[in-house]
C-alpha cells in the first residue's frame, strides 16, 4: 500500500469532509483528467482511475467508515493478515474468548460486510455505453434569433465506420468469443488466505474487456468500428431563441460503444447585437430623438419595429425620456405563441448648427413663450425667490 495515496488527498479533501465535498470534489477532478479530455495522456488516465476508487470508497458510508478506522486495510479486500498491523489485538486477540483462537474472527468479517466473497464495481468494457456529447457554437444575427432561421454546421467527429457498420470486423468474418473469460470480459483471481479465499474480478487482459477477439479487423476503421469524418448537420433554430441559448440535437454526437445510443449535440447560440434595438427577453428597448417643436407641439413620429414602420402620434407637451410601450413590437416568446412589447424612450435633441435667420426665430420664440409656459422652470424661480427673500 505505499504507493497509494491517501484518498482525501486524491480528491483535495480533509478527512472528515462531508458527502456533498466529496461528490463536489470528485466531479471536479474527473473532469480535469478524463480520458476524453486527455486523449493519450497515460499520466491522466492513471489519474482518472486513482480519482474513480478514491470516490469508490469515500462515497459509500460503510466502505467510508472502514476506511476512516483502518486507511487502505479497512478496504482492500486483499489485505492479508499482516495488513492490520499489530495482530489481532484489537479484535479480541487470540487469547481471548477462553482461548479460542478464532475468538476474534467474528469482528473481522464483519469488518469486511460480512465474508470474503469479493466484489468488483467496475463497469464492464462489454457493457453497453453511450457515445460522446460534442458541442458547437454558432453565430446569428438578431433578426435570426427574433424569427428562426435554419444553419447548416460542420463537424469533424467519429461516426461509425460505413465498411464495418461499427463491428470492428473485415467484412465476411466474425468476431469470435474471448477463450480468457469466455466472453464476459473480465477475469476471477481466487487467493486462499488462513481466514477464507479472497475472490477479485478485473479486466480480461487478452480482449481488454470487450469479451470477444478481432482475428481479421476492418482495412478502414483498424478494428475500432468508427473513424473521423467531416459531417454537415441542419439545425432548425426556432423564434425567440436569446444569446447563449443551447439546443440540444439528440443522438447526433459520436457513435455508442457495445450497442449503446449515439451522444448528443448541444449548439450554443452567439446572437450578434443589434444597432438600434436593445434586448430584454422577449421585450425590445429603442431610444428616437424629436424636436424641441415635436416635443412641444406633439407630432407623428415613424418608429422603426422588426416587421417594419409604424406611426405613433406623440402628445404636445411631451418630456425629454419619455417612455411609450407599443404592444406586443417585441420578440416572440420561445415557447409561447405571445410577443413581448417595444419601449420607445424621446430624447430632446437641442440644434447645435444655426445660421443668422434661425437664431433670430428662436429669439423671437423666446420672446413670446414667457417663462410661465415652462412648469418645472417657473417653479424652480419661485424657490429661488423664497429662499432669498
Amino acid at each position: 500500500m505505499a504507493d497509494k495515496r491517501d484518498y482525501y488527498e486524491v480528491l483535495g479533501l480533509k478527512k472528515g469532509a462531508s458527502e456533498e465535498e466529496i461528490k463536489k470534489a470528485f466531479r471536479k477532478m474527473a473532469m480535469k483528467y478524463h480520458p476524453d479530455r486527455n486523449p493519450g495522456d497515460k499520466t491522466a488516465e492513471e489519474k482518472f482511475k486513482e480519482v474513480n476508487e478514491a470516490y469508490s470508497v469515500l462515497s459509500d458510508p460503510d466502505k467510508k467508515s472502514k476506511y476512516d478506522r483502518f486507511g487502505f486495510a479497512g478496504v482492500d479486500p486483499n489485505a492479508g493478515a499482516g495488513g492490520f498491523g499489530g495482530g489481532f489485538g484489537g479484535f479480541g486477540g487470540f487469547g481471548g474468548s477462553g482461548g479460542n483462537p478464532f475468538a476474534g474472527f467474528e469482528d473481522i468479517f464483519n469488518m469486511f460486510g460480512g465474508g470474503f466473497g469479493g466484489s468488483s464495481n467496475t463497469r464492464r468494457a462489454n457493457q453497453p455505453r453511450k457515445g460522446r456529447d460534442l458541442q458547437k457554437a454558432i453565430s446569428i444575427t438578431f433578426e435570426e434569433a427574433a424569427f428562426g432561421c435554419k444553419k447548416t454546421v460542420s463537424l469533424n467527429k467519429y461516426v461509425t465506420c460505413p465498411t464495418c457498420k461499427g463491428d470492428g470486423a473485415k467484412p465476411g468474418t466474425e468476431k469470435k468469443t474471448c477463450p480468457k473469460c469466455g466472453g464476459s470480459g473480465q477475469v476471477q483471481t481466487v487467493q486462499r488466505t488462513p481466514f477464507g479465499q479472497f475472490q477479485t474480478m478485473s479486466t480480461c487482459d487478452q480482449c481488454g474487456g470487450t469479451g470477444t477477439i478481432i482475428e481479421t479487423p476492418c482495412p478502414d476503421c483498424g478494428a475500432t468500428g468508427r473513424m473521423k469524418k467531416n459531417v454537415s448537420i441542419t439545425v432548425d433554430i426556432p423564434a425567440g431563441v436569446d444569446n447563449e441559448s443551447v439546443i440540444p440535437i439528440r443522438g447526433q454526437g459520436e457513435p455508442g460503444y457495445n450497442g449503446g445510443p449515439a451522444g448528443d449535440l448541444y449548439i450554443v447560440l452567439n446572437v450578434k447585437p443589434h444597432s438600434m434595438f436593445k434586448r430584454n427577453g422577449a421585450d425590445l428597448y429603442l431610444e428616437i430623438p424629436i424636436s424641441f417643436d415635436q416635443a412641444a407641439l406633439g407630432a407623428e413620429i415613424t418608429v422603426p419595429t422588426l416587421e417594419g414602420k409604424v406611426k405613433y402620434k406623440i402628445p404636445q407637451g411631451t418630456q425629454p425620456g419619455t417612455k411609450f410601450r407599443l404592444k406586443e413590437k417585441g420578440i416572440k416568446y420561445l415557447r409561447r405563441e405571445a410577443k413581448g412589447d417595444l419601449y420607445v424612450t424621446v430624447n430632446l435633441e437641442i440644434p447645435t448648427k444655426l445660421n443668422g435667420k434661425q437664431k433670430k426665430a428662436i429669439e423671437a420664440m423666446a420672446a413670446e413663450v414667457t417663462e410661465e409656459c415652462y412648469q418645472k422652470k417657473s417653479s424652480f424661480t419661485s424657490k429661488i425667490k423664497e429662499w432669498f427673500s
